[in-house]
């Protein structure tokens, strides 16, 4: 049995200073686009359970293809489900993505649910991929889930954005994501709205306080993730595998169609 030491990647990296860990969602059900995000270059995935078909077997693989390929995996969950997050957790996901959390209390439900006793009531189960396989010391496999495992809480509305400083202080949440598509529906603007971004900027500064790192999701180009590092962002995602999938080909075609179609 090992008792070595472990530490979340991912965790290190949005405690950086100045630093922007990059990211993407993961919605499509093949190891090879994990393979490929992590080929890119990209710090970390967020399997999508929420926005995707995906099931939780596939979600289990592309874990297990992440941890090989050197990039960290969260994955969002659909909502607040302890047994679904505690199989997710000991299939070996870093941390965890809870989309729409409205108050303190759903803050609060959601550690209950993602950490073991006395901060939460989550079951041990050494055996499995986080306690690899039992061959880890369960000391340090419980270590890791208490203290290395990174729980994301989703701010995406206006409810939120009032009951995001008491959020912030439940022990426990590690980070804040700020939902634009769904805050923008919620408020009733669009994402690029000044108060839109006045109440981003509201989150950013709670999380700051808390000294909690803040993230947020936008496209695939160079310009999203300047306005992502100039706002004081510690971590963002970059569109999708199958948005940027979908966009290169889009690309390759045109550009394909431009020469065929063109003069001989």
């Amino acid at each position: 049995m090992t008792t070595t030491r472990r530490e979340s990647r991912f965790r290190s990296l949005i405690h950086e200073p100045g630093a922007l860990a990059l990211g993407t969602w993961c919605k499509l059900p093949a190891m090879e686009s994990v393979e490929l995000i992590a080929l890119a270059g990209f710090d970390f995935i967020v399997i999508d359970l929420e926005h995707s078909m995906l099931s939780v077997e596939t979600a289990y693989r592309l874990i297990g293809t992440a941890r090989l390929s050197g990039v960290s995996p969260l994955v969002r969950v659909p909502g607040l489900d302890p047994g679904l997050m505690q199989r997710l957790l000991d299939g070996g996901a870093e941390g965890l993505v809870l989309p729409h959390v409205d108050s303190a209390s759903q803050a609060r439900e959601a550690v209950s649910a993602a950490r073991f006793p006395p901060l939460g009531r989550r079951g041990a189960g050494s055996t499995s991929r986080a306690g690899n396989w039992g061959a880890l010391d369960r000391a340090e496999y419980t270590r890791y889930g208490q203290d290395e495992v990174v729980l994301v809480a989703q701010i995406e509305s206006r409810e939120a954005i009032r009951a995001a400083t008491d959020i912030a202080a439940v022990k426990g949440i590690d980070a804040l994501l700020v939902g634009a598509a769904d805050l923008s529906a919620d408020a009733g603007l669009a994402e690029d709205d000044p108060v839109m971004t006045a109440m981003a900027s509201e989150v950013i500064k709670i999380a700051t306080d808390a000294g909690l790192p803040v993230g947020n999701a936008g496209n695939g180009t160079g310009e999203a993730v300047r306005r992502a590092l100039t706002a004081g962002y510690s971590f963002t995602m970059l569109s999708n595998d199958a948005s940027l999938l979908g966009a290169a080909l889009r690309s390759a075609a045109a550009g394909a169609r431009a020469i065929t179609s063109g003069p001989a």
